[in-house]
């Protein structure tokens, strides 16, 4: 089976990546070449999806899967139609569970909850993508399947405020400063390891009866925030410093975390992932958070330069925390 990943070296499509070449997958990468990460057995067409002066390569080929790991406009998914129509027996788009309605008028979250965010641009554009996709399939016959990661991690660090890309409060929990944990912190959650995820995803590939389907890959642990900051301030042997504030008080003082919060986290998850078990059966999350984020720990221990600690997120903190001590 021969299959292209636009992407397929970043958080999630890493292990992705690597357990579709065990599976004995002819894996390629589109992408520019820039990329620290290597995986042994990747075959790479250079080239940016953006730029279509650079796909010369790209369209010379025709392939069994396409899956766009970096599609986050409608803009970008017209062009990936126009590109991959009668080229690939499947396209699988990478769209979000952000998109599931908020807030959610029930708990238990399955693939046909309704898609609605007015909170976060981010998910809006992904519904968007999705429209675009379900109508090229109806019309069309564009072989679409889409899936929904939740909150997925390996080298990120998976938390509200100051984490993913940032190692602003663990670095805060290493000098005790005080963090911050959006609500009472008993809201529930989850968080899936990619490689966990990747046992789900790479079973969709080249499967048939998927066209058309949409899942979402996700753990089946749930855990409140409370139980999450604690577990990632025990992983680095340190007590949590947690202060817990509203986060409609949150996003009064600091806006740019609405779409994040009350456009995703604020809200408990629950997700019945029956579908993506039924259509891959071997799939099971296996990997617990108090395992998964000493493995990001270490990861990050061996890479300190990507220890990024961010003033202006430490300053947003701050004010924060000033604003409601005040009140």
């Amino acid at each position: 089976m021969k299959v292209l990943f636009i992407g397929g070296t970043g958080n999630i499509s890493t292990w992705c990546s690597k357990l579709a070449l065990k599976k004995g997958i002819d894996l390629y990468h589109l992408n520019r070449g820039k990329s620290t990460v290597k995986i042994p057995g990747v075959k790479t067409i250079l080239g940016d999806i953006h730029k279509p002066n650079t796909l010369n390569e790209l369209k010379k080929h025709t392939w069994d899967v396409v899956v766009n790991w970096i599609a986050y406009t409608p803009q970008d998914i017209h062009n990936d139609i126009e590109l991959f129509k009668g080229k690939t027996s499947q396209y699988i788009f990478i769209s979000s569970a952000s998109c599931y309605q908020k807030p959610l008028s029930y708990p238990v979250i399955t693939e046909s909850t309704p898609l609605k965010n007015n909170f976060w641009e981010y998910s809006n554009n992904k519904i968007k993508c999705e429209n675009e996709l379900g109508k090229a399939y109806r019309e069309n016959d564009f072989p679409v399947t889409i899936v929904r990661p939740s909150y997925t991690y390996d080298t990120v660090i998976p938390i509200a405020i100051g984490g993913f890309d940032e190692y602003t409060t663990v670095d805060r929990i290493l000098k005790g400063k005080e963090i911050i944990v959006h609500g009472d912190g008993s809201s529930l959650w989850t968080l899936t390891h990619a490689e966990d995820f990747a046992r789900g995803f790479v079973g969709l590939l080249g499967l048939s009866q998927a066209t058309g389907h949409t899942f979402h890959i996700t753990s089946d642990e749930i855990l409140s925030w409370n139980s999450i900051y604690k577990i990632l301030a025990e992983s680095v042997n340190c007590e949590a410093n947690i202060v817990h504030i509203a986060s409609d008080f949150i996003c009064k003082i600091e806006p740019e975390f609405t779409g994040g919060l009350l456009g995703d986290k604020s809200e408990s998850v629950i997700f019945d992932n029956t579908k993506i078990k039924t259509f891959v059966p071997e799939f099971k999350a296996v990997i617990p958070f108090a395992k998964g984020i000493k493995r990001t720990l270490k990861w990050f221990d061996e890479h300190p330069e990507m220890k990024f600690i961010n003033p202006e997120t430490n300053k947003k903190i701050d004010s924060i925390l000033k604003a409601y001590k005040a009140i």
